[in-house]
């Protein structure tokens, strides 16, 4: 149960709770796994009766079956519904192999009740800070959407005098949860699905009485160009769930509720992932792709993590490439194939600079149709902001599009005698590939691994891999830097810091058998399989959020400025801290690589 509890210190609305009510809480915990694809909670089912806390993977909010956006470590998923006692509003689907934490609504209820944890609901899903909103973010953000953007519907509204059986009756036929009721001078009352509950049901009120009886008047109320973060923070101050909203006239035009503020929360990457899905021609798909780098911008500027960041790149190409591949021959529909994802993209860790590495796979034989498909959506990607590797590992390369058996002949040639240093490249790709579009059966590297009686020489192919890539030889004065041409000055912090550890946790990953894709999966798996040491899992993966977050940093300030984004970083750039952070990252991993090196057969 400790490492439960220390899970949930670091995150809020949990980090509040004293060491006692965290041990309480953690024994009281259930640990729920969900494959990757498994759906969760499908959209309108009843009222949830708990929470589910991400502790590894991500899950994804899906509306009518597109995906809106995507919960990282440490977010919740399931309070609206449990705190409105309404219906979900979104399915939830694993997006990858996820771990959660269930807690239940008599363990969680309370919490969020407390000032920190109302104050928690406002900050974390509405009230996201930043340097400058864009137009992306007043587009798509609940935050920032006036109160009449808010309203869905019109409101039921009744006199003092209307039957309460009359007004549940037309709150019925509205599926509305509240009735107003216009009390004269401008003011309204208003009885609430919960008053019908508490104040007729349970109080055995008829329900002939007036609705005079049983309303709360004068309601509160809020202007109508209020943001929806204040509109929240009312409804939290006044311990209340449903707010309605005045014109400037005072008129009534609906009502907020707080299912609507916390489950409409709707962040930029919604907006361009639904833009994306309704692009009817190629005009308007690169138009909504290219708001993908003001997206990145915003998600920085509102804190959200490398990690998350990376994961909604990674889920915008997935979009994108199912949609070019759609537009290809929507009168014939192609099946029997599959589309892989390769290198930082197959494992969702891409950033602005990243290259589209990719493949294409087909059962049968020969299939010329699937050659060009391949060429034209290569191209279609890179006129949408996404560029394909400059050295061919891409699908336009016949070597990385062809008959699913071909790539499995080729990979077992792989497994059987992987001594070439060609092989390198493409053994890393596939090993990181992810299937995102089509029906057909992928070629797996990890699976083909597993299933091998004879591992051995691709492991010491990925081991030899995870050497290739040293940090910086002098970093322990200084950081090392490039000594001329157009990066003199400055340090590849894709190469000298992320690429080792992202080598290291392949080969810790292969060892171990790891499924996984991402980084820090792989390195918790090799940690457990004994390949590497849990202190030095745990600290490879911070060095990995470190290098990830500054090589983040850096190129969302390249986008600010209009420039193509890279990886060379400027020493100066780095506060005396922060240079001792990169430096101990490097010393880290170097000390990795001798260790793994001493302990490694190459014959």
């Amino acid at each position: 149960m400790h490492d439960i509890a220390e899970f949930l210190r670091g995150h809020d609305p949990f980090a509040q709770l004293d060491e006692q009510e965290l041990e309480a809480l953690a024994a009281r915990t259930q640990v729920e796994f969900f494959a990757a694809g498994a759906v969760i909670y499908t959209q309108g089912q009843p009222p949830l009766d708990h929470v589910l806390v991400v502790r590894r993977g991500n899950l994804e909010l899906m509306d009518q079956g597109r995906v809106l956006d995507m919960l990282g470590e440490g977010e919740l998923v399931g309070h609206p519904s449990m705190l409105s006692g309404l219906p979900t509003g979104w399915a939830v689907r694993a997006g990858e192999d996820t771990l959660c934490y269930r807690l239940a609504a008599e363990d969680v209820t309370p919490l969020l009740a407390r000032p920190e944890g109302l104050r928690y609901l406002a900050r974390s899903l509405l009230a996201r800070p930043r340097r400058g909103a864009s137009a992306v973010a007043r587009d798509g953000d609940a935050a920032d959407m006036p109160g009449r953007r808010l309203v869905h519907e019109p409101p039921v509204v009744c006199t003092p005098d209307t039957s309460i059986r009359e007004a549940a009756r037309r709150m019925a036929d509205e599926r509305a949860t509240c009735v107003l009721v216009d009390v004269g001078d401008g003011e309204v009352g208003i009885v609430t699905d919960n008053d019908m509950r508490v104040r007729v049901v349970a109080e055995g009120t008829s329900t002939d009485e007036p609705l005079s009886r049983v309303m709360t008047a004068p309601a509160v109320t809020a202007g109508a160009d209020r943001p929806g973060s204040e509109l929240l923070l009312t409804m939290i101050d006044n311990a209340i769930r449903h707010l309605p909203v005045l014109s400037e006239r005072g008129k009534v035009i609906g009502v907020v509720t707080d299912t609507d503020l916390l489950a409409v929360h709707a962040r930029s990457p919604l907006v361009v992932r639904r833009a994306i899905e309704d692009a009817r021609d190629m005009a308007e798909l690169r138009a909504a792709a290219h708001r993908l780098g003001p997206t990145v911008v915003e998600l920085f500027d509102g804190r959200t993590s490398a990690r998350n960041i990376a994961a909604i790149t990674a889920s915008v190409l997935d979009a994108v490439v199912r949609r070019v591949i759609d537009m290809q021959a929507p009168d014939e529909p192609r099946h029997g194939f599959v589309w892989l994802a390769l290198g930082s993209f197959g494992r969702r860790e891409p950033v602005p600079s990243s290259d589209a590495d990719s493949a294409l796979a087909w059962d049968g034989g020969p299939r010329p149709e699937m050659v060009e498909l391949a060429k034209n959506v290569v191209v279609d990607l890179e006129s949408a902001g996404f560029p394909a590797d400059r050295h061919g590992s891409n699908a336009a390369n016949p070597f990385f599009a062809r008959p699913v058996e071909e790539f499995r002949a080729a990979m077992r040639a792989w497994l059987a005698d992987p001594i070439k240093r060609e092989l390198l490249v493409p053994v890393s790709l596939f090993y990181d590939a992810r299937q995102i579009a089509g029906d057909g059966t992928a070629p797996s590297m990890r699976e083909m691994l597993a299933e091998s009686e004879n591992r051995g020489p691709l492991l010491r192919l990925l081991g030899r891999l995870a050497l290739a890539q040293r940090p910086p030889t002098g970093f322990l004065r200084d950081i090392v830097v490039e000594h001329g041409g157009q990066h003199g000055g400055r340090f590849d912090i894709k190469r000298g810091g992320l690429l080792p550890i992202v080598d290291i946790a392949r080969y810790a990953g292969g060892v171990a058998g790891s499924p996984y894709t991402s980084t820090p999966e792989r390195l918790r798996a090799g940690a457990q399989a004994g390949v590497l040491r849990p202190e030095e899992a745990r600290t490879l993966e911070e060095a990995f959020d470190l290098f990830a977050s500054l090589r983040l940093e850096h190129q969302v300030e390249q986008l600010r400025a209009s420039a193509p984004p890279d990886d060379f970083v400027h020493p100066r750039a780095l506060n005396n801290l922060t240079r001792r952070y990169v430096r101990e990252a490097f010393r880290a991993v170097s000390s990795v690589q001798r260790g793994l090196s001493s302990g490694m057969t190459w014959n």
